[in-house]
């Protein structure tokens, strides 16, 4: 049964976010004119295909063939990722703002491979092989970026992006008139993670520890600092939060009154 808060972290948008941005600055070069940036945008291949392929004479707006080159990138799959899980019962203590007795919990993420599928269109070859041979220097076979937020908040979580093939399509069979269009088609892998709810939890800021105080043993004499000591206190400073560094203040005592 589920429990806790339940947030929407967006973790599939995020991610196709970032994957779109990483091909967002690649400019072609014409012979003649300046560089010209590259449009891309998410949707099926097939849609950018026909829109490509329309007939411009007499069309109307939501009909006129799109620009090229462009790109398009969709997502093509989805799995569990069975070699990057962790065990479930670990978890992440977020501290509150204002709250120095309870965390927010988050339980151990969730593995998941999505499969990202890009899409270069082009006329010819000459700008179909520009946009590809900026983007394969990048990957060997991976690349990997940093999602903030993606598991919860404040966090920061790096996503491998591997390259898995290329391929090349270009079956133009028509005559002069007719668009011709070449297809380069990139498949990626991310491996990103899925959060579940958080709960709150309150934070032990002091242990007691009692050595021997039932038993009558001989260790009881090796206790450096005296047969009746055997009651440890560790407790942290009432305004120090986690994670503790040595601006923190943490107090031992020995031989404490257990009653205390």
């Amino acid at each position: 049964m589920l429990s806790g808060t339940h947030f929407y972290n967006k973790t599939v948008r995020k991610s196709v976010a970032v994957f779109g941005t990483l091909f967002n600055n690649i400019k072609i070069l014409r012979p003649g004119s300046t560089e010209e940036k590259v449009p891309i945008a998410y949707g099926p291949r097939k849609k950018f295909l026909a829109r490509i392929n329309s007939d411009r004479s007499g069309s109307t707006a939501e009909t006129i063939a799109i620009k090229v080159p462009r790109m398009s990138f969709e997502i093509t799959s989805m799995e569990y990722d069975n070699e990057s899980k962790l065990s479930r019962f670990n978890k992440r203590n977020i501290p509150i703002a204002g709250d120095l007795n309870n965390v927010n919990t988050v339980y151990q993420s969730v593995p998941y491979i999505i499969g990202m599928q890009l899409n270069v269109f082009a006329i010819n070859q000459d700008e179909a092989l520009q946009i590809v041979e900026q983007i394969l220097p990048t990957f060997s076979p991976d690349y990997t970026v940093s999602i903030k937020e993606l598991e919860g908040t404040n966090t920061v979580t790096d996503v491998p992006i591997i390259l898995n093939s290329v391929t090349f399509n270009d079956d133009y069979e028509g005559d002069f008139e007719t668009r011709r269009a070449i297809i380069y088609t990139l498949d990626f892998s991310m491996k990103i993670k899925f959060s579940g709810g958080t709960t709150k939890e309150g934070v032990i800021r002091k242990v007691d520890s009692f050595y021997f105080n039932d038993t009558d043993t001989s260790l009881k004499t090796n206790n450096p600092y005296g047969i009746d000591n055997e009651n440890v206190r560790v407790s942290v400073g009432d305004d120090d939060l986690a994670p503790l560094d040595n601006t923190d203040t943490i107090t031992t005592t020995f031989g404490f009154d257990h009653e205390s």
